[in-house]
């Protein structure tokens, strides 16, 4: 199945955007202001913050389906004689501390990530389905639940960062058992 690339913005990723930039901008005015009336920043930093909300759920994801879009949806595995890749993720690698933006693919022998072209960092990482010794949930930044973390049999972490984590982790888990 090719997963397209798409950004889409959740209820809760909205709302604590539209709260975050709303309150850091109210803070900065003020800094910047101490003479201001609290009201107007008030309705200033309420205003920049669904403007900028507002950016961030309509042309953001336009312009990032512009400059990347086909760069992802393009990713195309360096794959060994019989595979067939059956699954495509859209993923990042942490390698070091770079996001190395990418795709995993499932195949039918094994778990392929696979960079795009924007990365600093680029390149193939490719796991045998019985290399791996355990796959677990994590969060990304201490925050988020978006994270998988798998980890080889030699010892080897590579942590990722995925839209649909538990979606994803079953994927995964239903090619470990075969």
């Amino acid at each position: 199945m090719k997963e397209k690339f798409k950004i889409k913005f959740t209820l809760k990723q909205t709302s604590m955007l539209l709260v975050f930039t709303t309150v850091f901008y109210g803070f900065i005015l003020y800094l910047f202001n101490i003479e201001e009336n609290l009201n107007r920043i008030f309705f200033q930093s309420i205003i920049y913050g669904v403007l900028m909300t507002l950016f961030f759920i309509f042309l953001f994801p336009w312009f990032m389906k512009k400059l990347v879009g086909n760069r992802i949806d393009n990713i195309e595995p360096t794959l060994i004689e019989g595979e067939i890749v059956e699954e495509e993720i859209s993923a990042n690698l942490f390698r070091g501390l770079e996001g190395v933006g990418g795709k995993i693919f499932l195949t039918n022998k094994r778990l392929v990530f696979k960079s795009h072209s924007l990365n600093i960092q680029k390149g193939q990482t490719n796991f045998n389905y019985s290399d791996i010794d355990r796959l677990s949930k994590r969060k990304t930044a201490k925050l988020i639940d978006n994270g998988i973390k798998i980890v080889t049999k030699e010892g080897g972490e590579f942590c990722f960062v995925v839209n649909n984590r538990d979606a994803q982790i079953k994927k995964i888990e239903d090619k470990l058992l075969v």
